[in-house]
C-alpha cells in the first residue's frame, strides 16, 4: 500500500492531516494510551533478564558447576576464580537461583536453609532480544515461503506458583501433544527437557518432527538458541514467537490444554505426579477421537504420518476407546 510522503517528517502520523478522511494511503495513529503501554514495556524489558549469552553462561557454568557438586560454596569459587568468572559473586547466585546452571540450589548447603526473599519479579527474561527475526509476522512470512514445514506449538501448562509445570508441544496438523513434566518454570528446564527428547528420538527425526515451533514469550522459552541448535553447534529446529497476549494465535494448543484440565483441574498442584503419569495423561489425550480428524484418533494421525517407531520413541501407547479416561481419577493414587 502506498505510504504519504507527509509521513516522512515531523510528526510523522496522520492524526492532524486536513486530508485523513478521503485519503487512502496507508495511516499511522497516535494513540497516547498505546504509546504509553508500549514505553513501559520497553522500560520494563530493558531491566529484566541477565547480561550473558547462552555461551557465556555455559562457560560459567563448566567452571562452578563441577566445583559446587564437590560441596564448595560459591563464595569459595568466586575468591579462587575471580577473574575467570568476570561476574559478581551476587549475580552467580542469581544465576544459580534461576536455574540457569547445571547445579542448583539444592547443591548448596547453607541456602536451602534460608526462607527466600519476596520479590516482585515472577520470571526473567534470558535473552532480552530473543523476538528479533522471531516474531508472529515473520513466523507468517516464513510458512508462506516454506508451507510444506510441520508446525509445532509450545507452551506450559501450570499447576500452583513455584510448583512443577508441563511442558506441552503439539503437532497442530494431526492434533498429537507431547507432554513433559518440569521441575520448575525456567529457560534450563525447557533446554534441558528439549535435549532429553533430541537424544531420546535422534537428530534425523527430531529434526524432521521438530521443523517449526510457535511459541508464546513466557520467560522460559527466552532462550531460543538452546532450542534450535544442538551441544555441536548444529540447527534442529526454528522457532517463532506469537504477538504478546495474543495466545488465540496459537490455539491448537489452547484448545488441546482444555483436556488437560479435566484431568488436572486449574489450580491443583502438579507436585507429587511423576513423567509415567503425565506420559500416561497424554496417552490418554492422544487416544482420544476428534471430530476434526474424521473421528480418528491424533495418535492414529501421527502414526499415518511419521510411522511407529516414532511413537515408540516417544513412550506413546494407544488406549482402547472405552478404557479412555479424562477425569482427575486418572491420576488418583
Amino acid at each position: 500500500m502506498e505510504i504519504c510522503k507527509a509521513r516522512e517528517k515531523p510528526p510523522y502520523v496522520c492524526n492532524g492531516c486536513k486530508n485523513r478522511p478521503t485519503c487512502t494511503m496507508e495511516k499511522a495513529l497516535y494513540n497516547a494510551s498505546l504509546a504509553q503501554k508500549e514505553y513501559e514495556e520497553i522500560q520494563i524489558e530493558s531491566r529484566s533478564g541477565i547480561c550473558a549469552d547462552q555461551q557465556e553462561i555455559r562457560r560459567i557454568d563448566e567452571l562452578i558447576s563441577p566445583l559446587i557438586n564437590k560441596g564448595q560454596s560459591i563464595h569459595h569459587i568466586f575468591v579462587n576464580h575471580k577473574s575467570e568468572i568476570m561476574q559478581s559473586e551476587k549475580t552467580i547466585y542469581n544465576y544459580v537461583d534461576m536455574s540457569l546452571f547445571s547445579a542448583r540450589n539444592i547443591d548448596l548447603p547453607r541456602k536451602v536453609r534460608f526462607r527466600p526473599r519476596k520479590s516482585r519479579h515472577e520470571s526473567l527474561k534470558v535473552d532480552r532480544m530473543c523476538r528479533l527475526g522471531r516474531s508472529y509476522d515473520d513466523y507468517i512470512a516464513f510458512i508462506a515461503a516454506n508451507p510444506d514445514r510441520y508446525i509445532v506449538e509450545m507452551d506450559t501448562v501450570h499447576g500452583i506458583k513455584g510448583g512443577k509445570v508441563l511442558l506441552t508441544l503439539e503437532f497442530v496438523t494431526v492434533k498429537f501433544m507431547i507432554i513433559i513434566l518440569l521441575e520448575s518454570c525456567t529457560a534450563k528446564e525447557v533446554e534441558d527437557a528439549i535435549n532429553r527428547l533430541y537424544d531420546d528420538l535422534g537428530s534425523e527425526l527430531f529434526a524432521n518432527l521438530f521443523q517449526l515451533i510457535l511459541t508464546d514469550n513466557g520467560s522460559e522459552f527466552t532462550n531460543p538458541d538452546a532450542i534450535e541448535i544442538d551441544c555441536d553447534g548444529v540447527i534442529r529446529s526454528q522457532i517463532f514467537y506469537c504477538d504478546p497476549y495474543m495466545s488465540q494465535q496459537k490455539g491448537a494448543l489452547e484448545n488441546n490444554h482444555e483436556m488437560i484440565r479435566r484431568i488436572s483441574p486449574k489450580g491443583k498442584p502438579l507436585d507429587h505426579l511423576t513423567q509415567a503419569d503425565v506420559t500416561q495423561m497424554m496417552n490418554h489425550i492422544n487416544s482420544y477421537a476428534r471430530s476434526i480428524l474424521n473421528d480418528r484418533t491424533p495418535y492414529k494421525m501421527f502414526e499415518c504420518m511419521f510411522g511407529i517407531e516414532a511413537l515408540n520413541r516417544l513412550g506413546a501407547e494407544l488406549i482402547p476407546p472405552d478404557e479412555v479416561t479424562l477425569r482427575p481419577s486418572l491420576l488418583s493414587k
